[in-house]
Order: C-alpha cells, then structure tokens, then sequence
C-alpha cells in the first residue's frame, strides 16, 4: 500500500496535483484547528513551512485555493491569540506577505516546468554546459592559450560566450567567440542555443563557411532580438598560418613580438549574424612568429559610457602589453580587469600565444 501511494501521488499530472493538494489542506485544517484549540501552546508560525512546501509542488490553481484557506483560517483564529492587537496584524501581514512571494515563485516554476527543492538544477546545468563549451583544447609544444569570459554583475548567465575545438585531424585551432544580443540572464538562453549550433559547426565546414552558415542559422530562428556579432579564428598550429572571419565584432589584434606592440586587424569584416539571409564574409590572413600573439575579446572589454572606444581599445591594449613584457600572470585576466564597464557588462578574451 505504501508503494502504491508514492506511486499515485509522485506519477506527474493532474492526479499528482489533487492528491497533494488534498494532503496540503488536510495538513492546512489540522494547523488552524491546533491554533484555535490552543492559541497559547500553538504558535501561528507553524503554518510558514507548509506556505513555503506547498509552493515548491502545488499547481497554481491549487496554490491559490489553499492559500485561501489559510487566509481565512488564521483570520478566525487570530483573535484567539494571546498577543497585542498589533502583533496580530504584524503576525498576519508577514503570512500574506510570504503568500504573495511563493505564488511568484509558483509562477516562475510552473513556466518552467519543474517542481521541488530542485528545480533549479534545469538552469545550473544549462550554465555548466555554456562554460564547458568554452574549455579550451590541449595545444601542442610551442603553443599557449587562455580565455576568460565573465558575465555582468556577477550573473551565472553571460551574453558572450566562446566555442573552441581542434580541427583537421587535432592540425588547426579553431574558435568563435560570440556576443547575443542583451547581456546576463536576458541573453542566457539564446547563448545556450548558438553555442551549441556553432560548436558543432567547428570543423564541420571550411573557415571561410562557418560565419555564413552561423547566420543562416540566427536568421532561421525569427528571434525579435536575435542578431549577434561574432569572430572567427582558425590558426594552423604547424606553420602559425591564420585567418579571421568578423561579423560586426570589435577588431581582433595582433601581437608582433619584433615590434613589441599591439595592432588591430581591420581586414575580414561583414555584417552582424542573423539580420540578413544570404551574406558572405571575408577573412584576413597572417601568420604567427614565434612569441606572437592573438587577440579576441568583446565590446564590454572596450565599452563604457562617457568614453569612445579609442580610449577603451588602448587601455586594453596597454594592459596586454604590460602583460606581455611582465611574462607572467594572465593575459586574458589583465585585460578583462582593465575593462572601463568593469562588472556591469559581459566581457570575454582569447589569447593564443606562439612561443
């Protein structure tokens, strides 16, 4: 018998739903009768735990009925309490107030579909799989790479996110780095469906393909705020031959370690992904010496407001240039922690160094 009960009431849909709200009002009673019985022994705080149970797994619909019948129970018993007059309004308006609460929480989780203590797992593992896109691949002797990507105001979600993986058979480095549209949670679902589609493109078509299949895939999506920018890098990690695809992103950079300085790339630039059907991107091509270096990153790393982006690109090329000279620490840390936004924008950073 009791396996068939935990089977009646943890089998999903409506019968779920009136068993365990026909538990929640029995229990409900059985509260305001205690407190009316015994006002003194039986305190009205005991009704805050099932308020906040019953808002983790009743139904909306569900939710509304038995709070209230809460309401007009404690409301019946609450003259019965031996405490001041104001204390019982006091005491009544904290219930209503955590009502309110959990029916927006009810709200929120009822959109999502989970229930229980654990409903936000769904969101920690589509975070986790975001980050893991990012991870970047082990590189052969003579090579070294690190990124950063940091979201706005601390948030578990960013609208920048990079995609990486070895090509050609493990010859070739390739990474995409992104920036959707909005920034933190608001651009958190939309990062989660591109890093998917444009990490399985790695690979899959040749350098001068992926940006445009990238957009023909953004603008498949109908998105009302659905563009994003994007740059592309595919460097050959034999020769140091490499070329850059941009689409309306910040200009990648170049490190020449003969000169000792920082140059911007302007070649290989086209229109930003998802606007448009139908656009073609070119590249710009170069080669990596030894102690060159690379560069991406997004506009939160040289955007701010109340300054122009001349001022931001060479406050971030002069933090990777004190890097570069120091030799050591991280790059990709010194130029994400010179940013002018600081916290209130998304930021990311790829670096590849060749030694």
């Amino acid at each position: 018998m009791a396996r068939r009960f935990r089977a009646y009431t943890l089998a999903a849909g409506a019968r779920r739903d009136r068993v365990l709200f026909a538990l929640a009002l029995v229990v409900a009673l059985g509260f305001i009768l205690a407190i009316f019985t015994w006002p003194g022994r039986f305190p009205s705080i005991t009704v805050a735990p099932l308020i906040l149970l019953s808002g983790l797994y009743l139904s909306n619909r569900h939710l509304v009925a038995l709070y209230i019948v809460i309401a007009l129970g404690m409301s019946i018993a609450a003259p019965r309490l031996p405490t001041p007059g104001p204390t019982k309004i006091v005491m009544l308006s904290a219930i209503g107030a955590l009502m309110v609460m959990m029916l927006v929480v009810a709200s929120s989780r009822v959109r999502v579909g989970s229930i229980g203590f654990h409903s936000e797992d769904l969101l920690v593992e589509l975070r986790d799989r975001i980050a893991q896109s990012a991870h970047l691949p082990g590189l052969p002797p003579g090579w070294s790479a690190e990124a950063a990507v940091l979201s706005a105001n601390g948030e578990g979600f960013s609208g920048d996110f990079m995609v990486a993986d070895r090509t050609h058979g493990g010859r070739h480095l390739e990474v995409a780095l992104v920036d959707v549209s909005g920034k933190g949670r608001e651009a958190g679902t939309r990062s989660l469906l591109l890093s998917g589609a444009l990490g399985a493109l790695l690979g899959a078509l040749t350098p001068p393909a992926f940006l445009a299949a990238a957009n023909s895939y953004l603008v498949r999506q109908g998105w009302e705020e659905g563009f994003a920018t994007a740059v592309h890098v595919d460097i050959n990690l034999d020769t140091g031959e490499y070329s850059v695809g941009n689409a309306g992103h910040p200009s990648a950079v170049r490190y020449s370690a003969g000169a000792g300085t920082w140059g911007l790339l302007e070649g290989g630039r086209g229109p930003v992904l998802g606007i448009m059907q139908g656009v073609q991107f070119s590249r710009t091509h170069g080669r990596l010496g030894m102690g060159d270096a690379l560069m991406i990153y997004s506009d939160g790393i040289i955007e701010s407001r109340g300054h122009d982006l001349t001022e931001g690109t060479d406050r971030m090329l002069g933090a990777a240039s004190d890097a570069m000279v120091r030799g050591a620490g991280s790059i990709a840390d010194a130029v994400v922690s010179a940013a002018r936004s600081g916290d209130s924008d998304d930021r990311a950073v790829f670096v590849i160094v060749r030694r």
